[in-house]
């Protein structure tokens, strides 16, 4: 049976009340009425396999107990099995009587097309039996064949994440990478979609699907405003205002921040009024809650971690929890989300959670960093 609820104001703020004690000030924020942990669970990899699954359970199960309240998914993540584990983590809490459904924020994304459990044998048969004869996207709204943010596309995909997660109302729905789309159309073509995919939204909001919804992003705000898949944080709060007015929900952005990719704090490339400001000051001005990704990942990919990090974070016990407690110390990010596919991950990241944020030391290593 699918669980009834949604994160509130008084059930965040009675997690956070918990860890009292045990989490420094500053780990948990307050952010449209919600009390967020300043670490999220992430879920993105991982092969696909039973094995990864149960590892999820486990770990996502684990974060909770250590003091994180934000969990993030995608459809897309591993063949749907992602968000799979995240609904019997959930479930498993809740049956254990470790936590209450409004205690939690639990946030998935729709727009890359996807299959489920596995890879199908003929992906052309499978787009056109499963959206196109469906009447759920037209064959020129499956952008480049990856990619879809049709109404009728993301309502079939709200559908699908609730039956994966065992939930009633999903708290955070992000369009995910929606500058995919302008790989394949005109801007005027692409805000359009959007537009109409926010009313959707708004519907689904007024539904009682979803709780608010957001963009999670990668390349698109970080790019200079000339590049070809740039998009306007600015636009596209005007665009939510211009669907359901000043009380709309597009309540939140996710782009990647680390100390391998610094743009979003560094690099002024998005007008607000007559100012060009840093991705992360502009999310700030317009409202949205911050949602950070990436925080480790681009580094250790790199091989390598700047000497500057452990200067700044020199009580740390990895450049692991150094990378989460640089940004988590930033001015204006309220949660960083951190993959969480291990039990040994979740307890070296929440351990950072009994350290107060930083902010002049954050600040300072960003400005070496530029």
């Amino acid at each position: 049976m699918a669980l009834a609820g949604r994160a509130t104001a008084a059930g965040t703020a009675r997690f956070a009340a918990r860890f009292t004690g045990r989490c420094a000030p500053g780990h948990f924020r307050v952010s449209h009425d919600l009390t967020l942990s300043s670490i999220g669970a992430g879920t993105y990899l991982g092969d696909m396999t039973d094995a990864v699954d149960q590892s999820y359970r486990l770990a996502l199960a684990e974060a909770v107990r250590c003091g994180s309240n934000v969990l993030d998914t995608a459809v897309s993540y591993r063949a749907q099995r992602s968000e799979i584990a995240l609904g019997q983590a959930l479930a498993d809490l809740v049956a254990a009587g470790a936590v209450t459904r409004a205690e939690l924020v639990i946030a998935t994304k729709g727009g890359f097309i996807t299959h489920r459990l596995a890879r199908p044998a003929d992906r052309v048969q499978y787009l056109y039996d499963t959206f196109v004869a469906a009447g759920v996207a037209n064959p020129e709204d499956l952008a480049g064949g990856i990619h879809c943010i049709a109404p009728n596309y993301l309502s079939q995909q709200i559908t699908w994440s609730l039956r994966n997660l065992g939930l009633r109302t999903i708290d955070l729905y992000y369009l995910h990478d929606p500058e995919t789309q302008l790989a394949f159309v005109d801007r005027t073509t692409f805000r359009h979609r959007v537009q109409l995919a926010f009313a959707r939204l708004e519907e689904e909001v007024a539904g009682g699907r979803i709780g608010c919804y957001g963009v999670a992003t990668w390349h698109g705000l970080r790019r200079a405003p000339m590049a070809e898949d740039f998009m306007s944080l600015e636009l596209l709060e005007r665009l939510a205002r211009d669907v359901a007015g000043p009380g709309h929900h597009l309540w939140a952005v996710q782009f990647p921040l680390s100390v391998a990719m610094t743009e979003a704090a560094a690099f002024r490339n998005q007008p607000v009024g007559d100012s060009l400001q840093t991705c992360l000051a502009a999310a700030g001005d317009l409202g949205f809650t911050v949602m950070a990704s990436a925080s480790m990942m681009q580094a250790q990919q790199l091989g390598h971690w700047p000497a500057s990090l452990t200067q700044a974070f020199p009580y740390l016990a990895s450049n692991a929890q150094r990378a989460l407690q640089f940004v988590r110390s930033l001015p204006g990010v309220v949660t960083v989300l951190a993959g969480m596919s291990r039990s040994e991950h979740v307890l070296e990241d929440l351990a950072v959670g009994a350290y107060s944020p930083e902010p002049e030391n954050a600040e300072r290593l960003l400005h070496g960093l530029r």
